[in-house]
């Protein structure tokens, strides 16, 4: 055998032994919480809350129209159900509680602690224009969508794709703690 190889299987050999090292020294050394650990730590006074991202299919909306235009809410709720939404229902009410400025907004999505990701959701089919009001009081599975006097209709499939993706993970409302489970 030449110098020359000898010289390099002491070279390679030198590699493996320090990267055999620098990788037990870092999976030793390793701190870092996984999300299972940061789940279990709910503060005093939290709410768990859903932030699963749901299918269209897993998600029940009510809309309300405080729009100019009739049937608008109809509208909506029929496009909902078109896109394979567990149910869209449409009420001729006024929400309790009433939007303060509903002229001045594409929508409101009223959502509660178990509709956190739905209500995620539902904010694409409105490209993250529409306000959020979260209640963690609020207890049902239903999303209410208040449109505003500035919608005009729900975007494409492919620009719903779009903004699903440009949001990215639902974030959890402030005063809540993801469940076990999500």
């Amino acid at each position: 055998m030449s110098f020359a190889r000898v010289r390099a299987l002491a070279v390679v050999g030198v590699l493996i032994v320090a990267a055999a090292v620098f990788v037990i020294v870092a999976v030793v050394k390793d701190r870092q919480g996984g999300p299972a650990g940061d789940a279990k730590k709910c503060a005093e006074g939290s709410v768990m809350a859903n932030a699963k991202l749901p299918t269209q299919e897993e998600v029940k909306v009510t809309v309300y129209n405080a729009t100019n235009r009739s049937g608008a809410a109809s509208d909506v709720a029929s496009d909902f159900l078109s896109r394979r939404f567990k149910e869209a229902k449409v009420v001729t009410a006024a929400p309790n509680p009433p939007v303060n400025k509903p002229g001045n907004v594409v929508a409101v999505i009223r959502f509660g602690p178990q509709t956190v990701g739905a209500a995620w959701l539902v904010r694409a089919y409105f490209l993250n224009e529409a306000e959020n009001e979260f209640d963690k009081a609020r207890q049902d599975d239903k999303v209410e969508i208040i449109l505003g006097g500035r919608f005009r209709q729900l975007p494409t499939t492919t620009e719903v794709n779009q903004a699903i993706a440009a949001l990215g993970n639902p974030v959890l409302p402030e005063g809540t703690c993801a469940r076990d489970d999500t």
